[in-house]
């Protein structure tokens, strides 16, 4: 039996004009909201008194901004009862929920710039939701639920067939086959007294993308909508303080749209408010499923024993991937981060941005300025001549357009860039920044990275920070899995946790360059070093906790004050 609390608070963002986070569409702004967005916690101890707190955010990320001030307000208010290493914070990653609330750059950009009040809103919500499920916590009973979506359910496709269809451990699937190609099963994890179900956490990927980069209004999208309704069926059966946590696991490739022969079509049916009840009907989908799980007889499994938490923070510019993980590669190391021309084509069914043209001229670009920094031919020293191949032999396939560790387009500084502003409003308000002297020292994207492994007796919830694929997120789960062996009877996974910075593919996928693989900014062995070092961490629970040796020093760098000023509280567009 654990003591358990959760709650729900709404979080109060005014819809000012600000860009929402998601699509990187300059004209998607909020003018109006169309349903709350909620900051959704959940509190367990166990009997020797070690917790966990978990909260889920109605946003498109999370970021070390938001975390890091959630972390110094509870341990201000709760002292040594508050571990950070026991923070899991997640989101649903709607695309129409506020965005600048980072401190890093490139995400910031279209919002446009950093906006403290929205930072606020966010961590004052956070603390104020766990705070209250600290305090409801009561003896309460956990069960887990596994089981599969039916595969007519139209809930997921997955966007990127070409690219996973490469997985040497996948079943091909044909373009009519979409839906089948990812995982269709749904954890659950119910909460109950006295018998009675109160709360639920849903475990299931699917990008929360119904409303698309059209619409101006805040909104939680799907998994929004299964929150509220399945709280909704909770108070129904007489549970007043129910709250319904629906997170992400493996939504990197996975679409709620339709994806086959027509797919372009069939999504520009959808549009206006159509958008809004398809996002209630895919949420109602995940919904009914969790519920359903909860109430079938035999899939619950009963969890008891005790809580376990680790963190630690990692470099990802120069990772050496162990050879297991990396096919057998000796040298496979991570480099600086790079953006491929792929990742700024968008997907074409859930947010294209540039056009396939404008994709490829620069692919072409990239390609070129590749051959050219690797020639015999360019003067250059040794000591570069190496950098670049370094850089090259890490990237791979990807054809790289922005040169994000280096920050440089094409090869040059992007202060210097010759692109016309009218290729892309964004392109220009961060050549804007550069020229201001506002992005000379700071990041434009997380490159310090929070990996997380949370216990909570045989079930082990490994948490990873952005995007991963359906195989990537397996490949990561049976990697923790091998080493927890028995300590761990079933191993999950949650992405989107305390921090954001892109898409894990599998270095198959990363091959075919769509926008996932684009987005994948470590490059082709990100996966082989998030695989490395999940596993490193794993070993380290398998000590005591006086014997753990793994890294709690290393943080993110702080961001650079005065270059954070030129980007904040920027003017919003008309």
């Amino acid at each position: 039996m654990y003591r358990a609390g959760w709650s729900r608070r709404e979080i109060a963002v005014q819809a000012r004009g600000h860009a929402m986070h998601g699509y990187g569409n300059w004209r998607q702004r909020a003018r109006s909201q169309r349903s709350p967005l909620f900051a959704r916690a959940l509190f367990l101890q166990d009997e020797q008194g070690k917790t966990v707190d978990f909260c889920c955010l109605d946003l498109g990320y999370v970021t070390h901004a938001m975390r890091a001030g959630v972390c110094a307000r509870l341990q201000s208010t709760l002292g040594e009862a508050f571990d950070a290493a026991a923070l899991v914070l997640t989101c649903t990653h709607t695309h129409s929920g506020p965005g600048g609330c980072t401190h890093d750059v490139l995400y910031n950009v279209v919002t446009p710039g950093f906006v403290p009040a929205h930072l606020e809103a966010v961590i004052a919500t956070t603390v104020e939701a766990i705070l209250a499920a600290r305090a409801h916590a009561a003896p309460t009973s956990l069960s887990l639920s596994r089981g599969d979506f039916d595969a007519n359910v139209p809930v997921a496709w997955n966007r990127s067939l070409r690219a996973y269809n490469r997985n040497p451990d996948v079943r091909p699937r044909g373009d009519t086959e979409a839906h089948l190609a990812l995982d269709r099963s749904m954890q659950v994890l119910g909460l109950r007294r006295e018998g009675r179900l109160h709360a639920v956490v849903s475990l299931f990927g699917v990008h929360a993308t119904c409303v698309g980069s059209s619409q101006n209004r805040y909104d939680g999208d799907n998994k929004g909508y299964a929150a509220t309704q399945a709280e909704d069926a909770l108070r129904r059966s007489g549970v007043e303080d129910a709250v319904a946590i629906f997170a992400q696991a493996t939504a990197g490739d996975v679409s709620p749209h339709f994806h086959g022969p027509g797919q372009e079509r069939i999504r520009r049916r959808i549009r206006g408010e159509a958008e809004y009840a398809y996002a209630e009907q895919n949420g109602r989908h995940q919904s009914r499923r969790a519920m359903s799980l909860t109430a079938a007889p035999g899939v619950e499994t009963a969890i008891s024993g005790g809580i376990d938490a680790i963190l630690s923070y990692v470099d990802f510019t120069s990772i050496h991937a162990d050879p297991r993980y990396a096919g057998g590669q000796a040298q496979a190391w991570t480099s600086q981060p790079c953006h491929g021309a792929a990742f700024f084509g968008g997907t074409p069914v859930d947010g294209r941005t540039a056009s396939n043209a404008v994709v490829a001229a620069a692919g072409s670009a990239a390609q070129a300025l590749k051959a050219w920094r690797l020639s015999a031919a360019n003067p250059i020293s040794p000591e570069q001549r190496e950098s670049y191949r370094r850089l090259y032999a890490a990237q791979g396939a990807k054809a790289i357009l922005l040169e994000t560790g280096g920050k440089r387009i094409l090869g040059r500084p992007l202060e210097q860039l010759v692109l016309p502003d009218f290729l892309d409003p964004n392109l220009k308000e961060l050549k804007r920044l550069a020229r201001l002297g506002a992005v000379r020292e700071s990041d434009l994207v997380p490159t310090v990275l929070p990996l997380q492994i949370v216990t909570i007796g045989p079930l082990a919830l490994v948490c990873c920070p952005g995007e991963f694929t359906t195989m990537a997120g397996a490949r990561v789960v049976q990697a923790v899995r091998s080493v927890l062996g028995e300590r761990a009877g079933e191993v999950l996974i949650c992405t989107y946790c305390n921090d954001y910075m892109g898409y894990v593919t599998t270095r198959e996928e990363y091959e075919e360059q769509a926008y996932e693989g684009g987005h994948t900014i470590f490059g082709q062995w990100t996966l082989a070093a998030f695989q490395t070092r999940f596993a490193q961490l794993a070993a380290e629970m398998l000590k005591p906790v006086d014997a753990r040796r793994h890294d709690r020093r290393t943080q993110p760098r702080a961001a650079v004050a005065a270059e954070l000023a030129l980007r904040t509280d920027l003017p919003v567009p008309g």
